[in-house]
Protein backbone atom coordinates (compact mmCIF):
# COMPACT_ATOMS: atom_id res chain seq x y z
CA UNK A 1 0.00 0.00 0.00
CA UNK A 2 1.43 3.39 -1.00
CA UNK A 3 1.96 6.32 1.33
CA UNK A 4 -1.06 8.32 0.02
CA UNK A 5 -3.36 5.36 0.80
CA UNK A 6 -2.00 5.19 4.34
CA UNK A 7 -2.57 8.92 4.79
CA UNK A 8 -6.17 8.62 3.56
CA UNK A 9 -6.76 5.77 5.97
CA UNK A 10 -5.33 7.82 8.82
CA UNK A 11 -7.53 10.80 7.90
CA UNK A 12 -10.65 8.61 7.92
CA UNK A 13 -9.61 7.16 11.25
CA UNK A 14 -9.16 10.65 12.71
CA UNK A 15 -12.62 11.72 11.49
CA UNK A 16 -14.30 8.66 13.00
CA UNK A 17 -12.43 9.20 16.26
CA UNK A 18 -13.53 12.84 16.49
CA UNK A 19 -17.15 11.97 15.70
CA UNK A 20 -16.99 9.25 18.34
CA UNK A 21 -15.69 11.67 20.96
CA UNK A 22 -18.46 14.15 20.15
CA UNK A 23 -21.08 11.41 20.45
CA UNK A 24 -19.67 10.37 23.83
CA UNK A 25 -20.03 13.88 25.23
CA UNK A 26 -23.49 14.29 23.70
CA UNK A 27 -24.48 11.08 25.45
CA UNK A 28 -23.15 12.41 28.75
CA UNK A 29 -25.17 15.60 28.22
CA UNK A 30 -28.30 13.56 27.45
CA UNK A 31 -27.87 11.42 30.56
CA UNK A 32 -27.36 14.47 32.78
CA UNK A 33 -30.48 16.15 31.34
CA UNK A 34 -32.49 12.98 31.95
CA UNK A 35 -31.16 12.75 35.51
CA UNK A 36 -32.00 16.40 36.29
CA UNK A 37 -35.36 16.11 34.51
CA UNK A 38 -35.94 19.87 34.61
CA UNK A 39 -35.96 21.96 31.41
CA UNK A 40 -35.22 25.13 33.35
CA UNK A 41 -31.98 23.71 34.74
CA UNK A 42 -30.79 21.67 31.75
CA UNK A 43 -32.31 20.90 28.37
CA UNK A 44 -31.47 17.86 26.27
CA UNK A 45 -29.16 18.13 23.23
CA UNK A 46 -32.11 17.61 20.90
CA UNK A 47 -34.13 20.42 22.54
CA UNK A 48 -31.14 22.79 22.27
CA UNK A 49 -30.62 21.78 18.63
CA UNK A 50 -34.28 22.34 17.70
CA UNK A 51 -34.27 25.73 19.44
CA UNK A 52 -31.62 27.10 17.04
CA UNK A 53 -33.66 27.12 13.78
CA UNK A 54 -36.67 28.42 15.75
CA UNK A 55 -34.61 31.40 17.01
CA UNK A 56 -33.20 31.99 13.56
CA UNK A 57 -36.72 32.59 12.23
CA UNK A 58 -37.46 35.28 14.81
CA UNK A 59 -37.35 38.97 13.91
CA UNK A 60 -34.02 40.59 14.67
CA UNK A 61 -31.95 37.40 14.91
CA UNK A 62 -29.64 38.20 12.02
CA UNK A 63 -29.45 41.87 12.95
CA UNK A 64 -28.35 40.81 16.44
CA UNK A 65 -25.69 38.49 15.02
CA UNK A 66 -24.49 41.13 12.57
CA UNK A 67 -24.23 43.91 15.17
CA UNK A 68 -22.26 41.75 17.62
CA UNK A 69 -19.95 40.67 14.82
CA UNK A 70 -19.47 44.30 13.79
CA UNK A 71 -18.75 45.56 17.31
CA UNK A 72 -16.37 42.79 18.31
CA UNK A 73 -14.73 42.64 14.87
CA UNK A 74 -14.10 46.39 14.92
CA UNK A 75 -12.58 46.18 18.39
CA UNK A 76 -10.30 43.32 17.41
CA UNK A 77 -9.07 44.85 14.15
CA UNK A 78 -8.50 48.29 15.72
CA UNK A 79 -6.67 46.71 18.66
CA UNK A 80 -4.48 44.53 16.45
CA UNK A 81 -3.56 47.46 14.19
CA UNK A 82 -2.79 49.78 17.11
CA UNK A 83 -0.75 47.11 18.91
CA UNK A 84 1.32 46.35 15.80
CA UNK A 85 2.04 50.05 15.24
CA UNK A 86 3.02 50.59 18.89
CA UNK A 87 5.25 47.50 18.79
CA UNK A 88 7.09 48.82 15.72
CA UNK A 89 7.60 52.21 17.42
CA UNK A 90 8.82 50.49 20.59
CA UNK A 91 11.25 48.40 18.58
CA UNK A 92 12.57 51.51 16.86
CA UNK A 93 12.62 53.89 19.84
CA UNK A 94 13.66 52.87 23.36
CA UNK A 95 11.81 55.84 24.87
CA UNK A 96 8.49 54.65 23.40
CA UNK A 97 9.06 51.15 24.83
CA UNK A 98 9.78 52.55 28.30
CA UNK A 99 6.78 54.86 28.07
CA UNK A 100 4.40 52.04 27.10
CA UNK A 101 5.77 49.42 29.51
CA UNK A 102 3.61 50.39 32.56
CA UNK A 103 0.52 50.81 30.38
CA UNK A 104 0.90 47.33 28.84
CA UNK A 105 1.46 45.85 32.31
CA UNK A 106 -1.74 47.51 33.55
CA UNK A 107 -3.76 46.25 30.59
CA UNK A 108 -2.55 42.72 31.34
CA UNK A 109 -3.22 42.91 35.09
CA UNK A 110 -6.52 44.80 35.47
CA UNK A 111 -9.57 42.47 35.35
CA UNK A 112 -11.73 42.83 32.26
CA UNK A 113 -14.81 43.39 34.43
CA UNK A 114 -13.18 46.52 35.92
CA UNK A 115 -12.66 47.97 32.45
CA UNK A 116 -16.20 47.01 31.54
CA UNK A 117 -17.79 48.82 34.50
CA UNK A 118 -15.64 51.94 34.07
CA UNK A 119 -16.27 52.18 30.33
CA UNK A 120 -19.99 51.60 30.87
CA UNK A 121 -20.00 54.66 33.12
CA UNK A 122 -17.81 56.78 30.85
CA UNK A 123 -18.88 55.65 27.41
CA UNK A 124 -22.24 53.90 27.57
CA UNK A 125 -23.31 50.51 26.25
CA UNK A 126 -23.49 51.02 22.47
CA UNK A 127 -19.90 50.09 21.57
CA UNK A 128 -18.75 48.89 24.96
CA UNK A 129 -17.79 45.48 23.56
CA UNK A 130 -15.60 47.16 20.90
CA UNK A 131 -13.63 49.04 23.54
CA UNK A 132 -13.23 45.94 25.71
CA UNK A 133 -12.01 43.87 22.76
CA UNK A 134 -9.56 46.64 21.89
CA UNK A 135 -8.11 46.66 25.40
CA UNK A 136 -7.91 42.86 25.56
CA UNK A 137 -6.19 42.49 22.18
CA UNK A 138 -3.59 45.27 22.49
CA UNK A 139 -1.23 43.76 25.12
CA UNK A 140 -1.12 40.29 23.54
CA UNK A 141 -0.48 41.49 19.99
CA UNK A 142 1.94 44.18 21.18
CA UNK A 143 4.07 41.76 23.21
CA UNK A 144 4.24 39.14 20.46
CA UNK A 145 4.94 41.55 17.60
CA UNK A 146 7.70 43.20 19.63
CA UNK A 147 9.18 39.80 20.49
CA UNK A 148 9.10 38.80 16.82
CA UNK A 149 10.92 41.97 15.76
CA UNK A 150 13.53 41.52 18.49
CA UNK A 151 14.14 37.92 17.39
CA UNK A 152 14.91 38.88 13.80
CA UNK A 153 18.26 37.16 13.05
CA UNK A 154 21.11 39.62 13.46
CA UNK A 155 23.01 37.79 10.72
CA UNK A 156 20.33 38.67 8.16
CA UNK A 157 20.15 42.27 9.35
CA UNK A 158 23.90 42.57 8.81
CA UNK A 159 23.51 41.07 5.36
CA UNK A 160 20.81 43.63 4.57
CA UNK A 161 23.07 46.43 5.82
CA UNK A 162 26.00 45.38 3.64
CA UNK A 163 23.86 44.98 0.51
CA UNK A 164 21.89 48.17 1.29
CA UNK A 165 18.57 46.38 0.88
CA UNK A 166 15.54 48.69 0.58
CA UNK A 167 13.17 48.84 3.54
CA UNK A 168 10.48 47.07 1.46
CA UNK A 169 12.72 44.02 0.97
CA UNK A 170 13.73 43.94 4.63
CA UNK A 171 10.15 44.16 5.86
CA UNK A 172 8.81 41.33 3.73
CA UNK A 173 11.75 38.93 3.59
CA UNK A 174 13.67 39.46 6.83
CA UNK A 175 11.33 40.87 9.47
CA UNK A 176 8.16 39.13 8.27
CA UNK A 177 9.46 35.52 8.59
CA UNK A 178 10.82 36.30 12.07
CA UNK A 179 7.47 37.77 13.07
CA UNK A 180 5.34 34.86 11.82
CA UNK A 181 5.40 32.41 14.79
CA UNK A 182 5.01 35.21 17.33
CA UNK A 183 2.11 36.85 15.51
CA UNK A 184 0.29 33.52 15.17
CA UNK A 185 0.65 33.01 18.93
CA UNK A 186 -0.67 36.49 19.70
CA UNK A 187 -3.59 36.12 17.31
CA UNK A 188 -4.61 32.71 18.64
CA UNK A 189 -4.74 34.07 22.19
CA UNK A 190 -6.43 37.33 21.25
CA UNK A 191 -9.10 35.91 18.96
CA UNK A 192 -10.49 33.63 21.65
CA UNK A 193 -10.29 36.21 24.42
CA UNK A 194 -11.87 39.04 22.44
CA UNK A 195 -15.07 37.06 21.85
CA UNK A 196 -15.33 35.90 25.47
CA UNK A 197 -14.72 39.38 26.85
CA UNK A 198 -16.77 41.09 24.13
CA UNK A 199 -19.91 39.04 24.73
CA UNK A 200 -19.41 39.34 28.50
CA UNK A 201 -19.33 43.13 28.07
CA UNK A 202 -22.58 42.92 26.08
CA UNK A 203 -24.19 40.91 28.88
CA UNK A 204 -23.26 43.65 31.35
CA UNK A 205 -24.08 46.60 29.10
CA UNK A 206 -27.02 44.94 27.27
CA UNK A 207 -26.87 47.14 24.13
CA UNK A 208 -29.72 46.72 21.66
CA UNK A 209 -29.28 43.97 19.08
CA UNK A 210 -26.41 42.11 20.71
CA UNK A 211 -25.78 38.48 21.55
CA UNK A 212 -25.00 39.52 25.13
CA UNK A 213 -28.43 41.15 25.46
CA UNK A 214 -30.13 37.95 24.22
CA UNK A 215 -28.17 35.87 26.72
CA UNK A 216 -29.19 38.22 29.50
CA UNK A 217 -32.87 38.11 28.48
CA UNK A 218 -32.75 34.31 28.27
CA UNK A 219 -31.50 34.28 31.85
CA UNK A 220 -34.26 36.67 32.98
CA UNK A 221 -36.99 34.49 31.44
CA UNK A 222 -35.35 31.20 32.56
CA UNK A 223 -35.01 30.24 28.89
CA UNK A 224 -32.28 27.62 29.24
CA UNK A 225 -32.63 26.53 25.62
CA UNK A 226 -32.09 30.15 24.60
CA UNK A 227 -28.88 30.31 26.68
CA UNK A 228 -27.59 27.24 24.84
CA UNK A 229 -28.60 28.68 21.46
CA UNK A 230 -26.90 32.03 21.97
CA UNK A 231 -23.84 30.33 23.45
CA UNK A 232 -23.66 28.16 20.33
CA UNK A 233 -24.06 31.26 18.15
CA UNK A 234 -21.17 32.91 20.01
CA UNK A 235 -18.98 29.85 19.46
CA UNK A 236 -19.84 29.69 15.76
CA UNK A 237 -19.16 33.42 15.31
CA UNK A 238 -15.86 33.09 17.18
CA UNK A 239 -14.70 30.09 15.13
CA UNK A 240 -15.84 31.64 11.85
CA UNK A 241 -14.21 34.98 12.61
CA UNK A 242 -10.97 33.23 13.59
CA UNK A 243 -10.97 31.19 10.38
CA UNK A 244 -11.41 34.33 8.26
CA UNK A 245 -8.70 36.28 10.09
CA UNK A 246 -6.20 33.41 10.00
CA UNK A 247 -6.96 32.82 6.31
CA UNK A 248 -5.98 36.38 5.42
CA UNK A 249 -2.98 36.29 7.76
CA UNK A 250 -1.85 33.09 6.04
CA UNK A 251 -2.26 34.77 2.66
CA UNK A 252 -0.15 37.68 3.88
CA UNK A 253 2.68 35.43 5.01
CA UNK A 254 2.49 33.41 1.80
CA UNK A 255 2.56 36.48 -0.44
CA UNK A 256 5.86 37.11 -2.23
CA UNK A 257 5.78 40.68 -3.58
CA UNK A 258 8.34 41.74 -6.16
CA UNK A 259 11.55 43.03 -4.62
CA UNK A 260 12.63 46.64 -4.96
CA UNK A 261 15.95 47.38 -6.63
CA UNK A 262 18.95 48.37 -4.53
CA UNK A 263 20.29 51.89 -5.04
CA UNK A 264 23.13 52.41 -7.47
CA UNK A 265 26.69 51.92 -6.24
CA UNK A 266 28.37 55.01 -4.91
CA UNK A 267 31.59 56.30 -3.42
CA UNK A 268 35.20 55.67 -4.34
CA UNK A 269 36.39 52.23 -5.40
CA UNK A 270 39.84 52.28 -3.86
CA UNK A 271 40.31 50.90 -0.33
CA UNK A 272 43.28 52.03 1.76
CA UNK A 273 44.24 50.55 5.15
CA UNK A 274 46.88 52.18 7.33
CA UNK A 275 48.08 50.67 10.61
CA UNK A 276 44.77 48.98 11.36
CA UNK A 277 44.64 47.31 14.77
CA UNK A 278 41.89 45.16 16.23
CA UNK A 279 41.79 43.17 19.47
CA UNK A 280 39.20 41.05 21.25
CA UNK A 281 39.96 41.38 24.96
CA UNK A 282 43.57 40.18 25.31
CA UNK A 283 43.81 38.66 21.82
CA UNK A 284 45.12 40.87 19.04
CA UNK A 285 43.67 39.90 15.66
CA UNK A 286 45.09 42.68 13.47
CA UNK A 287 48.33 44.52 14.23
CA UNK A 288 49.38 47.54 12.15
CA UNK A 289 47.76 46.15 9.02
CA UNK A 290 48.52 48.08 5.82
CA UNK A 291 47.10 47.46 2.35
CA UNK A 292 45.97 49.24 -0.81
CA UNK A 293 43.15 47.58 -2.75
CA UNK A 294 42.72 49.05 -6.22
CA UNK A 295 39.83 48.54 -8.68
CA UNK A 296 40.16 45.94 -11.39
CA UNK A 297 42.16 43.51 -9.25
CA UNK A 298 41.38 40.30 -7.35
CA UNK A 299 43.17 39.97 -4.01
CA UNK A 300 43.55 36.75 -2.01
CA UNK A 301 43.92 36.66 1.77
CA UNK A 302 45.55 33.32 2.56
CA UNK A 303 46.58 33.79 6.17
CA UNK A 304 46.36 30.96 8.66
CA UNK A 305 42.99 30.09 10.18
CA UNK A 306 42.19 32.55 12.97
CA UNK A 307 44.56 35.11 11.53
CA UNK A 308 41.92 37.82 11.17
CA UNK A 309 40.73 37.42 7.56
CA UNK A 310 37.01 37.50 8.44
CA UNK A 311 37.57 40.33 10.92
CA UNK A 312 39.29 42.42 8.26
CA UNK A 313 36.43 41.90 5.80
CA UNK A 314 33.90 42.90 8.46
CA UNK A 315 35.91 46.02 9.25
CA UNK A 316 36.12 46.99 5.58
CA UNK A 317 32.35 46.86 5.06
CA UNK A 318 31.55 48.63 8.33
CA UNK A 319 30.19 45.72 10.37
CA UNK A 320 33.04 45.80 12.87
CA UNK A 321 34.84 48.80 14.40
CA UNK A 322 38.64 48.86 14.51
CA UNK A 323 40.64 49.97 17.52
CA UNK A 324 43.16 52.26 15.84
CA UNK A 325 44.61 53.21 12.48
CA UNK A 326 43.05 54.69 9.35
CA UNK A 327 40.63 53.21 6.83
CA UNK A 328 39.50 54.74 3.57
CA UNK A 329 36.62 52.64 2.26
CA UNK A 330 33.92 55.01 1.09
CA UNK A 331 32.35 52.53 -1.28
CA UNK A 332 29.51 50.04 -1.72
CA UNK A 333 29.86 46.34 -0.98
CA UNK A 334 28.65 42.91 -1.95
CA UNK A 335 29.69 40.09 0.32
CA UNK A 336 29.82 36.34 0.92
CA UNK A 337 29.94 35.89 4.69
CA UNK A 338 31.46 33.03 6.67
CA UNK A 339 27.90 31.64 6.80
CA UNK A 340 25.55 31.78 3.80
CA UNK A 341 23.13 34.19 5.49
CA UNK A 342 20.30 33.30 3.15
CA UNK A 343 16.58 33.69 3.79
CA UNK A 344 16.02 29.96 4.26
CA UNK A 345 12.21 30.15 3.92
CA UNK A 346 12.49 31.39 0.36
CA UNK A 347 13.92 30.12 -2.91
CA UNK A 348 17.43 30.66 -4.22
CA UNK A 349 15.83 32.77 -6.93
CA UNK A 350 14.18 35.14 -4.46
CA UNK A 351 17.37 35.45 -2.39
CA UNK A 352 19.21 36.84 -5.41
CA UNK A 353 16.20 38.92 -6.44
CA UNK A 354 16.43 40.64 -3.04
CA UNK A 355 19.67 42.25 -4.19
CA UNK A 356 18.95 42.69 -7.91
CA UNK A 357 15.29 43.72 -7.71
CA UNK A 358 14.68 41.86 -10.98
CA UNK A 359 13.57 38.21 -11.08
CA UNK A 360 14.62 37.59 -14.68
CA UNK A 361 18.15 38.88 -14.07
CA UNK A 362 18.33 36.81 -10.87
CA UNK A 363 17.33 33.67 -12.77
CA UNK A 364 19.89 34.24 -15.52
CA UNK A 365 22.60 34.83 -12.92
CA UNK A 366 21.83 31.71 -10.89
CA UNK A 367 21.80 29.49 -13.98
CA UNK A 368 25.51 30.19 -14.35
CA UNK A 369 26.25 28.10 -11.23
CA UNK A 370 23.11 26.05 -10.48
CA UNK A 371 20.82 23.69 -12.33
CA UNK A 372 17.39 25.04 -13.39
CA UNK A 373 15.50 22.76 -11.01
CA UNK A 374 17.54 23.99 -8.03
CA UNK A 375 16.97 27.72 -8.31
CA UNK A 376 13.29 27.47 -7.37
CA UNK A 377 13.88 25.22 -4.36
CA UNK A 378 13.74 26.68 -0.87
CA UNK A 379 17.24 27.41 0.39
CA UNK A 380 16.53 25.17 3.38
CA UNK A 381 16.33 22.26 0.91
CA UNK A 382 19.66 22.95 -0.78
CA UNK A 383 22.97 21.33 0.10
CA UNK A 384 25.76 23.34 1.71
CA UNK A 385 27.64 23.69 -1.56
CA UNK A 386 24.53 24.87 -3.39
CA UNK A 387 23.82 27.47 -0.70
CA UNK A 388 27.37 28.71 -1.05
CA UNK A 389 26.89 29.18 -4.77
CA UNK A 390 23.67 31.10 -4.19
CA UNK A 391 25.50 33.38 -1.75
CA UNK A 392 28.31 33.81 -4.29
CA UNK A 393 25.91 34.78 -7.07
CA UNK A 394 24.14 37.21 -4.75
CA UNK A 395 27.45 38.92 -3.95
CA UNK A 396 28.89 39.01 -7.48
CA UNK A 397 25.66 40.25 -9.08
CA UNK A 398 25.24 43.07 -6.58
CA UNK A 399 25.66 46.56 -8.00
CA UNK A 400 28.63 47.24 -5.70
CA UNK A 401 32.10 48.67 -6.25
CA UNK A 402 33.81 46.21 -3.90
CA UNK A 403 33.15 42.48 -3.45
CA UNK A 404 34.25 40.71 -0.26
CA UNK A 405 34.27 36.91 -0.38
CA UNK A 406 34.85 35.03 2.88
CA UNK A 407 35.66 31.37 2.11
CA UNK A 408 33.39 31.39 -0.97
CA UNK A 409 34.37 27.85 -2.05
CA UNK A 410 33.31 26.03 1.12
CA UNK A 411 31.45 22.80 0.33
CA UNK A 412 32.46 22.76 -3.35
CA UNK A 413 34.33 19.93 -5.06
CA UNK A 414 37.32 20.67 -7.30
CA UNK A 415 35.33 20.97 -10.53
CA UNK A 416 32.64 23.16 -9.00
CA UNK A 417 35.33 25.36 -7.46
CA UNK A 418 37.02 25.87 -10.83
CA UNK A 419 33.69 26.82 -12.32
CA UNK A 420 33.04 29.26 -9.45
CA UNK A 421 36.49 30.83 -9.79
CA UNK A 422 35.89 31.37 -13.51
CA UNK A 423 32.55 32.98 -12.69
CA UNK A 424 34.26 35.35 -10.22
CA UNK A 425 36.88 36.41 -12.77
CA UNK A 426 34.17 36.94 -15.38
CA UNK A 427 32.03 39.13 -13.09
CA UNK A 428 34.86 41.01 -11.35
CA UNK A 429 35.18 43.70 -14.04
CA UNK A 430 36.71 46.94 -12.78
CA UNK A 431 35.75 46.29 -9.18
CA UNK A 432 37.84 45.46 -6.12
CA UNK A 433 37.47 41.78 -5.25
CA UNK A 434 38.97 40.48 -1.99
CA UNK A 435 38.83 36.74 -1.36
CA UNK A 436 39.65 35.18 2.02
CA UNK A 437 40.41 31.51 1.38
CA UNK A 438 42.67 28.55 2.00
CA UNK A 439 44.64 27.69 -1.15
Amino acid sequence: MGLPDKEKKQDKGNIFRRVGIILIWMSVWQLLAMAVHNDILLVTPLEALLALPERMMRTGFWQTVGMSLLRIGMGFLAGAAAAALLAVLSFRFLFVRELLSPLISLLKAIPVVSFTVLLLIWWGASFLSSAICFLVVVPHIYINVLAGLENTPRSLLEMAQVFRLPLWNRLFYIYRPALKPFLYTGLNISLGMCWKSGVAAEVIGTPDYSVGERLYMSKIYLDTAGVFVWTAVTILLSVGFEKVIMYFVGKFFGWEPACKAVGKKNGEREIICRNLCKSYKDRQVLKSFNADYEPGNIYYLTWRSGGGKSTLLRILCGLEPFDSGELKARTSFGMVFQEERLCEEYSALLNVELVLGDRRKAKAALLQLLEPEDITKLCSQLSGGMKRRVALVRAMEADAACILLDEPFTGMDAETRRHAEGYIRKKAGDRVVIIATHI
